[in-house]
């Protein structure tokens, strides 16, 4: 884990590790000259710019999971009702999508046809295009908004709809594409890799 000081504080260990360094200096290194060992400490404006600057690297992100894709708040209500998470892979049609998850969570321990499923994963431009090509030679009904592609399954035939009227939709974004069972339960995915 890696702690950050205030600017104010690195300055002040600069400053207390070069004072040290000059402390620790052996007499025949010190200066010969009068003038020179009447200074013994470095000059403020030094100590400030002497420091370089502190140099942050990002965290690396964690790789996704059933209950990271989505919402802490959807994860949460869903492990209050009981539910759990299966992960399966990501398919689009024939499409895998590497390293992406399609999680299905549902009361596994009753059978039913209750259940949300959410998936998430990058994807490649080639392969995003021959996963939407399929779906449109599917019967998945395109739309766009926003600079995203949305394909969602024919009304007609969907067994659960949104508000809306869209049941199962893919949207496709720069580099990723998400799933989930409805198309307003889309908003629900909010990984960010």
């Amino acid at each position: 884990m890696r702690i950050r000081l205030p600017l104010a504080a690195g300055a002040l260990l600069a400053s207390l590790s070069l004072a040290s360094c000059a402390a620790d200096a052996s007499p025949q290194s010190a200066p010969t000259s009068p003038a020179a060992t009447q200074t013994t400490e470095p000059a403020p404006a030094a100590t400030a710019t002497s420091a370089p600057p502190e140099k942050s690297t990002p965290e690396p992100v964690a790789d996704p999971t059933c209950e990271t894709i989505i919402s802490s708040g959807t994860a949460e209500a869903l492990t209050e009702q009981g539910w759990t998470s299966k992960q399966e892979e990501f398919r689009i049609g024939e499409t895998l999508v590497e390293e992406g998850l399609l999680c299905m969570w549902a009361d596994f321990s009753t059978a039913s046809d209750h259940g949300q499923m959410y998936a998430w994963g990058p994807i490649s431009a080639p392969s995003a295009e021959t996963a939407m090509a399929g779906l449109q030679r599917d019967g998945w009904l395109r739309s766009s908004a926003g600079g995203r592609q949305y394909f969602t399954e024919d009304p007609a035939y969907a067994l659960a709809t949104d508000s809306d009227g869209f049941g199962m939709t893919y949207e496709f974004g720069d580099g990723w594409v998400k799933f989930a069972d409805t198309k307003q339960s889309l908003l629900l995915i909010d990984w960010e890799g």
